[in-house]
Order: structure tokens, then C-alpha cells, then sequence
């Protein structure tokens, strides 16, 4: 009986392409931001490569930083009217509070997540909803611990608001930690942008608050872990 002739698949079921599929879904991408670290530490272990402290040294800082930044795929939910975590982290307060002043929105409490990044969690942040950005706002302020509930009001934040076709208004916001020092929102007025894309990066250590139009639904409670761009945190009105 003859044999039927390999096939491509057949050779990445079984060839050295498998291999290479297996690791990269093992191990995630990174993120541009994060090169420069890692290849600060690669250069340290490359200089000190005959001590073998400095070796271990750049060698552990330059793991530690591809960990930091890793940009893992995600797959957001495709049901409609959902606003998805748009960071990875602990859900450490679901409140009633205000939005941002400098985005110049109508006062009065809106429903609040907030989201609590420890240094083992990836810092890139997606889009908790798809829509047109109307407004990104950068305050300067403090860099107190970002789990304390006073870290929305006086750390260093960006906000950013953006309105789906449906016409709701979603905010999030980027704020800085204890030891974070550096904001990147890559996104600008008029920009669209659709729900779990990669918007931006804190590091290292960081909060993100989303507030959400009155009557939101939300499904999520503190205590609880969330992956940007796949949990649900809430169904809009």
C-alpha cells in the first residue's frame, strides 16, 4: 500500500517547526519599551562574561525585564456591549467615584474598577473597549503605593476617554506606583481603537482605574485576578 506523501502540516505536527510553534506560545512576545532593558542586561553579562557575578547578574536582569514586558496574545470576548480589563492584575476596589477633573466630563460619581499591578503581572495595557478616543489627559502628582485608594487622586496618571459607536463613555486610567516612573499611552485624540488592542505601558508597579456610565453592570468583584483584554469587568448599559 503506498504511502501518502508528507504534507506540510504532517511537518509541523512532527518537525523542528513544531518546536518552534511550542515556544512561541510558550513564551510570550515583548514589548518594544522593554528592549532597551533587556539588552542593558544582556551587555552587562556580555562585558563581565569572565566574572561570574557579573555574568549572573546581567544575565538575571535581562530575564526579569523579558518578564516584565512580555506582551502575551489575547483574544477579547466577541459579545457586544462588554468592557474587558485593560490590565493584567488584582481587582483591589469596585467603588462609586469620580472621573478625572481634567477630562472635563459632567460631575457626579460614576461606577469605578480598579486594578492593582505587582511587579510579577504584565504592564501593557488594551483598550477596555472599542470606540474613537475623544480626550488623553496627563496629570504629574505623587508616587504613593498604587493599592492605597488615595493613589487615584494624587499619583501621576494618564486618562484616557473613549466613546464606543454606541455612544457610552468609558475611562481609563494609567497611574503610576511606588516605583513606577514612566507612562506610555501610544494613543491621541481621534484615534480608533478597537476593544483589547494594546494602547500603552507603566513601569513598574502601577494601577489602572476604568470608570463606566451610570447603570453599568458590573461582574467582577475585588479580590478577584483579571487578564487585560479577556476579563470581563462589566456589560454597559
Amino acid at each position: 500500500m503506498a504511502r501518502r506523501p508528507r504534507t506540510a502540516e504532517d511537518t509541523m505536527k512532527s518537525g523542528p517547526a513544531r518546536l518552534v510553534a511550542l515556544v512561541r506560545s510558550s513564551v510570550p512576545p515583548v514589548h518594544p519599551a522593554g528592549l532597551p532593558f533587556i539588552a542593558a542586561g544582556l551587555a552587562v553579562a556580555g562585558v563581565g562574561r569572565k566574572n561570574r557575578w557579573l555574568r549572573r547578574a546581567g544575565l538575571t536582569a535581562a530575564a526579569a525585564n523579558a518578564g516584565f514586558f512580555r506582551h502575551p496574545p489575547r483574544t477579547p470576548p466577541s459579545r457586544l456591549g462588554v468592557v474587558v480589563a485593560p490590565a493584567d492584575g488584582l481587582i483591589c476596589l469596585v467603588e462609586e467615584a469620580e472621573p478625572p477633573a481634567e477630562l472635563g466630563l459632567p460631575p457626579g460619581p460614576r461606577p469605578r474598577v480598579s486594578i492593582f499591578l505587582s511587579l510579577l503581572d504584565a504592564h501593557v495595557q488594551r483598550s477596555p473597549v472599542g470606540g474613537e478616543v475623544r480626550a488623553v489627559e496627563y496629570r504629574p502628582g505623587r508616587f504613593h503605593s498604587a493599592e492605597l485608594a488615595a493613589a487615584s487622586e494624587d499619583n501621576e496618571r494618564n486618562s484616557m476617554l473613549i466613546r464606543t459607536p454606541d455612544g457610552h463613555e468609558v475611562v481609563v486610567v494609567q497611574i503610576a506606583g511606588l516605583i513606577a516612573r514612566r507612562i506610555i499611552c501610544d494613543l491621541h485624540p481621534g484615534d480608533k481603537v478597537a476593544i483589547g488592542d494594546t494602547y500603552g505601558l507603566i513601569r513598574f508597579g502601577s494601577r489602572l482605574d476604568t470608570y463606566l456610565p451610570a447603570g453599568s453592570q458590573i461582574l467582577i468583584e475585588p479580590g478577584q485576578r483579571a487578564l487585560a483584554g479577556e476579563t470581563v469587568l462589566a456589560q454597559l448599559p
